[in-house]
């Protein structure tokens, strides 16, 4: 079929041309122009700063205006109007709608809006644009940085009468971190967000490894970590997502079981999955309820706020099993949600599917681009300048002359020309000499002209060193990011599970009935909490969970009340039967099982939890040690409520190690930052009520600080320590290991400096890491990984050996019988 074009065309008989078109064609040429204009233009980001044109077009309108995290809110409708009106052609409830996302911390990893309103909730929209209003959050400055300095190309804006820049100078990963979604057309992007500091320890790996694999890279970032927090079930999809750009994960919402009222119990939901919504859920809880697919729910309560956050809580019916309860809803609802990764974006201006280590190394070229470009900005500034002051420089020196020169001379002309003849100037300096008033140029020192011509000419080498040496351009981009991620990051919200992470449990009509037999309470190094299912003793392989070691474990039986002590000096009273139950096997248990500690203690944000402790108030009791030197013993009294203060603590003072005792004769051991170990018997610390502080454990130097405390058995025992620098960001560096025989450290009297049990190197400053306890010692990497510690060095005062990764647990190796709680 044809369609006819006419075509108006002045001739000498004013007639008109008709043109005959296939519609086929006509369609076609159309379809590819739209394609075109969604796939580049609206729903693709680029790979280099994350963003999409409009929400490009949003910070740097807002980096033009001004809206600094300093500066006051101003209407959203004011900011998507300036956009509409300058740079996007588009509806305004297009760019509204990419404003508040932005904005969204439940959206957003790390917000680049700082919203002021009601800007919605996962499951309402936002307010309108004229109630609403904005400003640039503090992440945004690092995406618009340097735009001034030549950082990045500038094209025209619609109808060319301004500029726009096509990509900016992102001085973080924002489509790693913050991720993407849109739908183009035949094609789609969908991305997972990532945390900030693991993303720059794997650029920077890359930086000095540009050859790292994918194995090694997924050490620094082992997954997502999605907004919303929650936990990601298995792990084979994301190493699919990660080598191909394509692959899924499930994500489960965190739930505890608690005691919602006197009478019942009910399932408490803190964290959904990823853009998942309470009204979603209780929707479909409801609808279940009504088809009477799942029973046993007495009650449905929505108590999320903004204060307090997410909180849902499900009560149970009496007779029936939370947990099965709680396993059914997850298959049933979106208490359990799949999120499929789709890694698309505009590479050179292509779409393209990329892998982690292909969207790791578009960024780290652009970033190495624009930190080159902004040298050589600089260095031309700092050029131009220095050739000005040098000709002030000899100005000053016969300023009489200067001015009788001009003063003499019939116009500005000729006295340029008379400058640039009587003392070698250039124009540029003779201008520059020209246009100063007299009263500047009779003010300046040569003293002061000196010292910026020096300052001019180091800024010169210096850049000059950054342009010229790839290397350096390396540090410097790697340096760069280390202070974004330290000034930005945070930490991991999102728990990730290598299995189902599914409790073992009867049916959901079961009543919960649980005997109360022994069993051991196990605590992982990232705060998993699980009981066995028998007191057969552990194995040695059971101080390594998959992902992890095992950082206090304890005798209890089912039904029994076990403590957890905390950094504070507090113990929280807990009952075992509220854990999931793992089982004793040959292998390394799976502690994805487990719970999060956090899901069952309340803690606060700078509170930690240490160990675990039992309550049957026999035994030598428990040993402590604050950060500030001090030893206590004292024995566990029960009391009737949740939690007590087991120490007095002085001001800035806390517990850095807390343990029970298996027996009076071990030694209690202390490491220092400054390297050095003290050991003495427990046995000379006489026990304290609960109410006092405790006595003199170690003799601290100037600015030293305690970083372990333990206790160990003379005989068959080691001693880890790792030294690194304290200017590292926490978690980084991996530091220098040395492992050696606790029998080579001599015993000293109580409140002594102790002995040296490591020597620093070349950066080193301080003990990073410590630990004390019966050989052999394992360790698992901050990513979760395993370490291997090498051999045991016979020198108790000699450096270490450059690590690998940086560790971020240690446990024993040897069988647990019945040991003390941190493996002694």
């Amino acid at each position: 079929m044809a369609r006819r074009k006419s075509t108006p065309a002045v001739d000498d008989d004013f007639t008109e041309h008709i043109l005959d078109v296939s519609v086929s064609d006509e369609i076609r040429e159309s379809f590819l122009e739209y394609a075109y204009s969604v796939i580049y233009a609206r729903a693709l980001p680029d790979a280099r700063d994350g963003l999409k044109p409009v929400q490009r077009r949003i910070l740097y309108t807002m980096d033009e205006m001004r809206l600094f995290p300093d500066r006051s809110h101003v209407k959203c409708a004011r900011v998507v109007g300036q956009v509409m009106g300058q740079l996007h052609p588009h509806g305004d409830s297009a760019i509204y709608d990419a404003l508040v996302r932005t904005a969204q911390a439940w959206s957003m990893r790390l917000p680049l809006v700082d919203g002021h309103g009601n800007f919605g909730s996962p499951d309402a929209g936002p307010a309108a644009m004229r109630y609403t209003e904005c400003r640039m959050a503090p992440a945004a400055l690092a995406m618009t940085g340097d735009l001034d300095s030549d950082t990045v190309e500038f094209r025209p804006n619609y109808d060319g009468k301004a500029t726009e820049p096509t990509v900016l100078p992102s001085a973080f990963p924002n489509l790693l971190v913050n991720g993407a979604s849109g739908i183009a057309v035949g094609m789609a992007t969908n991305m997972a967000p990532h945390n900030l500091v693991e993303v720059v320890q794997g650029l920077r790996h890359l930086l000095k490894h540009p050859k790292a694999d994918l194995s090694t890279i997924m050490r620094f970032i082992p997954g997502p970590d999605l907004p919303t927090g929650g936990k990601i079930i298995g792990l084979d999809g994301i190493a699919d997502a990660y080598a191909t750009g394509r692959g899924a994960f499930k994500i489960r919402a965190t739930t505890r079981i608690e005691q919602v009222s006197p009478r019942r119990k009910g399932i408490v939901v803190t964290e959904l999955p990823y853009q998942v919504g309470t009204e979603k859920i209780i929707e479909q809880i409801k609808n279940l309820v009504s088809a009477k697919k799942i029973q046993g729910i007495a009650d449905l309560k929505d108590l999320t706020d903004l204060a307090n956050g997410t909180r849902l809580v499900i009560e149970v019916k009496n007779g029936f099993n939370p947990e099965a309860l709680a396993e059914q809803l997850f298959k049933a609802t979106k208490l359990e949600d799949s999120f499929s990764i789709n890694a698309v974006a505009l590479v050179d201006g292509q779409p393209r599917t990329l892998g982690l280590l292909e969207l790791m190394q578009v960024y780290l070229d652009h970033r190495l681009d624009v930190v080159l470009r902004r040298s050589k900005f600089r260095r031309a500034k700092a050029a131009d300048r220095l050739h000005l002051v040098e000709g002030l420089l000899i100005a000053i020196l016969d300023i009489d002359d200067v001015i009788a020169i001009i003063r003499g001379s019939d116009d500005a002309a000729s006295a340029r020309a008379r400058l640039i003849e009587v003392f070698d100037l250039t124009e540029a300096q003779a201008n520059y000499i020209l246009d100063m008033p007299l009263r500047r140029l009779t003010k300046y020192s040569t003293i002061e002209l000196e010292s910026e011509r020096d300052e001019l000419n180091a800024t010169i080498e210096a850049l000059d060193e950054i342009i010229n040496d790839d290397a350096r351009l390396r540090q410097v981009v790697g340096d760069e990011l280390g202070e974004v991620a330290k000034k930005y990051g945070t930490p991991r919200r999102t728990v990730l599970l290598s299995s189902s992470g599914a409790t073992a449990t009867a049916s959901a009509a079961a009543p919960l009935e649980v005997a109360d037999d022994p069993c051991w309470v196990l605590l992982s190094t990232t705060g998993l909490v699980a009981r066995t299912d028998s007191a057969d003793a552990l194995p040695a392989s059971e101080s390594r969970a998959a992902h992890d070691v095992i950082r206090s474990a304890i005798r209890t039986t089912a039904r029994g009340d076990f403590g957890v002590l905390t950094n504070r000096g507090r113990l929280v009273k807990l009952n075992a039967v509220d854990l999931p139950t793992v089982p004793i096997t040959a292998q390394a248990p799976n502690l994805a099982g487990g719970v999060q500690l956090s899901e069952l203690v309340m803690v606060d944000n700078d509170e930690q939890v240490l160990g675990l402790c039992t309550l049957t108030g026999t035994g030598p009791g428990l040993a402590l040690g604050t950060r500030r030197g001090v030893v206590k013993r004292v024995t566990p009294e029960v009391l009737g409520k949740d939690s007590w203060d087991v120490i007095r603590l002085d001001d800035g003072d806390e517990v850095v190690g807390a343990l029970e005792l298996a027996e009076d004769d071990v030694e209690l051991v202390f490491v220092t930052t400054d390297a050095q170990l003290l050991h003495f018997p427990a046995s000379v610390v006489r026990p304290q009520g609960r109410s006092g502080g405790g006595v003199a454990g170690i003799k601290l130097g100037a600015g030293a600080e305690v970083c372990f405390f333990g206790a160990t058995p003379n005989s068959d025992a080691v001693v880890l320590t790792v030294a690194g620098s304290s200017d590292a960001l926490p978690g980084t560096d991996a530091g220098s290991w040395k492992l050696t025989d606790f029998a080579e450290y001599p015993g000293k009297g109580r409140a002594t400096a102790g002995v040296r049990c490591h020597r620093f190197l070349r950066g080193e400053d301080q003990v990073i890491t410590a630990w004390v306890g019966p050989s052999p010692a394992i360790a698992s990497a901050t990513s979760g990984s395993p370490i291997d510690l090498g051999p045991v060095d016979g020198k108790r005062d000699g450096s270490g050996r450059a690590g690998s990764q940086p560790v971020g647990g240690v446990a024993s190796g040897a069988a647990r019988d019945d040991r003390a709680p941190d493996g002694s």
